[in-house]
């Protein structure tokens, strides 16, 4: 078959036709060889050639990418950002610098920072940048912008640094007016506090919850002296009766809450003790738990005292601090309810002093007063401790007795030796010791007698005015026997 011209040689005969020229060629196989193992080196230099060309352009792309992230960052951070000249003009800004000045940042760059400084602000703010170009160090400070859609200036913190070469100042600014506010609120609420507690008249402490003292106010000193008393034991000074008692309230005001309303003893500085009033209310942290416990303190003993004196004056003579005639009648209705129940007689003396008005008329009031004092005294010392002595008026006096016997004849016997014991009690003289206007001691020796009516009674056979009237009769009718001795009511034997 004829081969057609152009056409490809068979695959045997092109393999022959290459052998006959590397023939002709004259080449060895070990030229063959080291043309082949230069080939191989050649390419495998280019091949890590490419891998190197492939590692740059991969990495560049990642710096690029970095880049991009980094503009990113700068751009769409919540921190406004600023880059200034040294007269503060505008060369960068992020969209957070923009959105606080309120134009977009095409129009703020060029613009002077200075220019949206407040007045009050303006002289530390040009101090402060003119300081960070010459230093170049990383500073900061507090200032106030104001700015249109504010009504008022805002509180800013600027952070600044500036490059390498001190001709560019980067700048961030915190809008820190929220936080101003609440140290403000904080700090007013700090003050408002620390007037109420010097000038509150009381005590007023600020506890933990292991009861430590955190605060204290000034009028401690009153009560504790001139010392320290942070984080010292509040329980110390308590009296040791009272203590445990007020521990135990704390604790369940920290574990309920609830505050609680105490009365104790203190014991000063000094070693006095004073009666408190404390009312204790918790505060509690974020999550409800108490973390302080404010307790408002009352020195009250005066006021007890006070109270004391006007339950006493209520129920007492003011003179020989004897039960009155109210303390008498409830004290007799309790005798006839006790008498009820034992089956006791009581008694009831009623005494009167013979020619009293002598004594006043001559002496004075004072002395007067000097005698019924001590026969207030006399009387007392004649009956038992569960007897009533009581100045029923002027110079009359009632002696009560109760829990006799429950046999008449024996009750009146105890009756009649008391009256008797008092009626020598009384006739002893009297020495009375009187300070003259001129301020000279008066000497007075007095004797005295007395007029006793007395009467039996048992459960509530007669009323308590029965009763009084009965004695008072038998008294009269001792008085017109004479005086000086002892009369019994027709009720008696």
């Amino acid at each position: 078959m004829t081969k057609k011209k152009g056409a490809p040689a068979p695959a045997d005969e092109l393999r022959r036709c290459a052998e006959e020229r590397l023939v002709t060629r004259g080449e060895t196989t070990a030229d063959m060889q080291a043309n082949l193992l230069k080939l191989v080196h050649e390419l495998q230099v280019h091949q890590i050639e490419l891998e190197m060309q492939n590692d740059a352009l991969v990495a560049a792309q990642a710096e690029i990418e970095d880049g991009q992230r980094f503009t990113d960052l700068y751009e769409f951070a919540p921190v406004a950002y600023f880059s200034i000249d040294p007269d503060t003009s505008i060369r960068l800004l992020n969209q957070a610098a923009a959105s606080l000045l309120g134009l977009p940042a095409t129009q703020l760059k060029g613009l002077r920072l200075a220019t949206y400084v407040a007045a009050d602000s303006l002289s530390a703010f040009s101090h402060f940048i003119d300081g960070v170009f010459a230093k170049g160090s990383h500073e900061s400070c507090e200032i106030n912008l104001f700015l249109k859609r504010a009504e008022a200036p805002i509180a800013v913190l600027v952070e600044a640094v500036t490059d390498r070469q001190r001709r560019v100042c980067n700048l961030a600014i915190t809008d820190i007016s929220a936080r101003k506010s609440v140290e403000d609120s904080l700090r007013d609420q700090k003050e408002f506090f620390r007037l109420i507690a010097e000038n509150i008249e009381g005590y007023i402490a600020v506890l933990d919850h292991e009861g430590r003292r955190i605060y204290n106010s000034p009028s401690y000193a009153e009560l504790m002296g001139d010392r320290d008393l942070s984080g010292s034991i509040s329980f110390a000074e308590i009296h040791p009766a009272d203590r445990e008692r007020v521990e135990q309230a704390f604790r369940e005001t920290v574990t309920s809450g609830l505050g609680r309303h105490l009365e104790y003893r203190f014991i000063t500085a000094k070693g006095n003790v004073r009666l408190m009033e404390s009312h204790g209310g918790a505060v509690r942290d974020g999550e409800g738990r108490v973390k302080y416990v404010v307790v408002v303190t009352h020195d009250v003993t005066e006021r007890h005292e006070a109270a004391e004196r006007i339950h006493h004056l209520a129920f007492h003579d003011p003179l020989t601090q004897l039960p009155n005639r109210l303390t008498l009648s409830d004290r007799l209705q309790h005798a006839m309810a006790a008498s009820k129940r034992s089956g006791r007689y009581g008694a009831l003396l009623f005494l009167d002093l013979d020619n009293f008005k002598p004594v006043n008329d001559i002496h004075g009031h004072v002395a007067g007063d000097l005698l019924l004092v001590q026969t207030a005294e006399r009387i007392s010392k004649c009956v038992r401790e569960m007897d009533t002595v009581a100045r029923f008026g002027g110079d009359e006096f009632v002696v009560m007795l109760g829990e006799l016997d429950v046999n008449f004849a024996s009750s009146m016997a105890q009756a009649k030796v008391v009256a008797e014991k008092i009626r020598a009690a009384i006739s002893e003289p009297y020495f009375l010791d009187i300070t003259a206007n001129d301020g000279s001691l008066r000497h007075i020796e007095h004797h005295c007698t007395t007029s006793i009516g007395v009467t039996l009674f048992l459960n509530h056979e007669r009323t308590e005015d029965e009763v009084l009237k009965l004695a008072d009769v038998a008294m009269y009718q001792a008085k017109h026997a004479g005086r000086d001795r002892i009369s019994y009511a027709t009720n008696c034997p």
